[in-house]
């Protein structure tokens, strides 16, 4: 959607879209050097997993919360496994430290599954697809979709750490390379990064794979993946919807000031007045 030279316009759009679902982005399209501003749909909170990975180990600990900068309360925690299908935090697995904050301790296999945030109006944030693991070995990638032109470190790590281990990495079941540290490190992510990563340690097991997800973004491309990094347009759009309302105010409370002077004023000349008449 293009206004031309008519950002007001794109202002009262805004005033009349609920900006949880809404994503704006800003473009000069040339030659014309036209105003443009496109609307993609972004998800009303985002799920965070801390340690920001998603293999983990049997008895690990992992903290999962929702995060909304515009609405910290009403958002739980829910997942679904293939033993236990779609329950949310707290019933029957896990421990609520606050209302969108969820804890769970001494994770077996069955706890592996989609964790995602629901409101209690039924919107759903991004989905993320965690794995506990009876290996003894598993691959630290992230959670969270990764954006181009950052760096990543992936980490292959074994329950027994021996001094001659040799950690090698797989794309797509191809080798990508070894190290005797379990790290690799792609200095810039960029799209042809995207697969399903694994690796093995000499003598071990290989781990499960995961899924690494690259975004980008682009004008003439189609909106990133929904994802925590799109968290600061968000907070824009919402500031870009609120702006209209509070210069509408502050414009109001002026002339309002404005006429309670010219009030007084008048009040006083007018008194002044009387006061004249009846000493004449």
């Amino acid at each position: 959607m293009i206004f031309a030279c008519c950002p007001f316009l794109a202002f009262t759009l805004l005033s009349y879209f609920p900006c949880s679902f809404l994503c704006c982005y800003f473009s000069l399209i040339r030659p014309s050097s036209s105003f443009s501003l496109s609307f993609f749909p972004l998800p009303a909170a985002c799920l965070r997993v801390s340690p920001d990975r998603s293999q983990f180990f049997r008895y690990d600990t992992i903290t999962i919360s929702c995060e909304d900068p515009l609405n910290s309360t009403g958002w739980r925690v829910k997942r679904k496994t293939l033993e236990g299908g779609i329950r949310s935090c707290s019933s029957g697995w896990g421990s609520t430290s606050t209302d969108s904050t969820c804890i769970i301790g001494n994770i077996y296999p069955s706890d592996s599954g989609v964790y995602w945030c629901e409101s209690e109006d039924g919107e759903q944030s991004n989905g993320v697809n965690i794995t506990i693991t009876d290996r003894t070995v598993i691959l630290e990638s992230p959670a969270l979709p990764v954006s181009e032109g950052t760096a990543l470190t992936l980490l292959c790590k074994a329950e027994t750490n021996s001094p001659d281990h040799v950690f090698t990495f797989y794309k797509d079941d191809h080798r990508i390379g070894s190290s005797s540290t379990g790290s690799l490190t792609i200095h810039s992510v960029s799209k042809s990064d995207e697969g399903l990563y694994k690796c093995s340690v000499s003598g071990g097991e290989e781990s499960r794979p995961s899924w690494l997800a690259v975004e980008g973004f682009s004008s003439s491309s189609a909106p990133p993946a929904a994802s925590c990094s799109v968290s600061v347009l968000s907070i824009m759009c919402h500031l870009l919807v609120g702006t209209p309302y509070l210069l509408s105010t502050i414009l109001l409370g002026l002339i309002y000031r404005d006429r309670r002077r010219a009030q007084t004023v008048a009040k006083r000349r007018g008194s002044n007045d009387v006061i004249m008449e009846i000493v004449i």
